[in-house]
């Protein structure tokens, strides 16, 4: 009898240690999103400064649209004048390429937390669009500019390289957006696994016929020793269950739960097991066999 305690306590002792190990790790998982919440705040002062600068560079774009809006009166200008034209434009495509960099870098970022934030994801798409509307823009300018001589020699190339650089903003979001659902269907697994807790009630012939329990002569009964039925339990969430209606008159635990974690009370002259302290209840065994007659 002593070693079969013995075996029961070192069966019970690694159900706990497994159980604990997993805990454990869900809790170092919470802590990092909790640690991730301020990148995501810096993240959201960053997007609200480019929105600004971006707002700036669409209002300057409109001010030398009004001045190029006519190539005749551009044909008139003076050499000089041109040149500060071409400038004004090289300028402003420079500043589109550099915010569209730091849109890009600021999505590098959100993609390496773990949570999912829609606010900051449908701001970076606003942004995006904001730049794609700018290059346009920028690319119509070029034309009238192209029709009054005036050459922007490198406005051609970045150009293309904002096309580019769009595209890629559109998968890199898609590809982020299905990693951050990946990891929080892991995570939502991880959860229910641990919470997961399984109960099976029955006579003591019937829990016997499943082979959950044995017993015999002068021999101590043994609970879930065998090859037993997994299916007679019934599959439950700890948070959630706190009272089982056992449907008979008379009742008892046969599991290692603790007898302080727990009361069997008579309600309408049936039992009904009613959990009061739940972590200590499944603490020790994440299965629960009762026996009623």
């Amino acid at each position: 009898m002593k070693k079969l305690a013995s075996i029961a306590i070192i069966a019970v002792a690694t159900l706990t240690a497994c159980n604990g190990n997993k805990l454990k790790e869900a809790q170092d998982e919470n802590e990092e999103l909790k640690s991730e919440v301020a990148s995501q705040a810096a993240i959201q002062d960053s997007l609200l400064v480019l929105f600004n600068d971006i707002s700036d560079g669409m209002a300057q774009i409109k001010d030398l649209e009004k001045i190029i809006s006519t190539p005749t009166n551009l044909s008139g200008e003076s050499a000089s004048r041109k040149e500060q034209i071409r400038n004004d434009m090289i300028a402003i495509q420079q500043a589109l390429q550099q915010r569209r960099q730091r849109l890009e870098q600021l999505e590098q970022q959100l993609a390496r937390t773990s949570g999912e934030n829609t606010t900051l994801a449908k701001t970076i798409q606003n942004l995006k669009a904001q730049i794609a509307d700018q290059q346009t823009e920028i690319a119509t300018l070029t034309n009238q500019l192209a029709s009054a001589n005036i050459k922007i020699d490198q406005l051609g190339t970045q150009v293309k390289v904002l096309n580019t650089a769009v595209d890629s903003l559109n998968t890199g979001i898609e590809n982020e957006r299905q990693a951050r659902e990946e990891t929080e269907q892991q995570n939502a697994a991880l959860d229910r696994e641990l919470n997961t807790c399984f109960y099976a009630i029955g006579t003591k012939k019937e829990l016997k016929a499943r082979n959950i329990v044995e017993s015999g002569f002068l021999r101590k009964t043994k609970i879930m020793k065998g090859d037993f039925d997994a299916s007679y339990f019934t599959q439950a969430d700890k948070r959630s269950l706190t009272s089982i209606p056992l449907h008979s008159k008379k009742a008892k635990v046969l599991t290692s739960q603790p007898a302080d974690s727990y009361q069997i009370i008579d309600e309408g002259g049936q039992k009904v097991l009613k959990i009061t302290n739940p972590a200590k209840f499944w603490q020790l065994n994440n299965f629960l066999v009762i026996q009623v007659d």
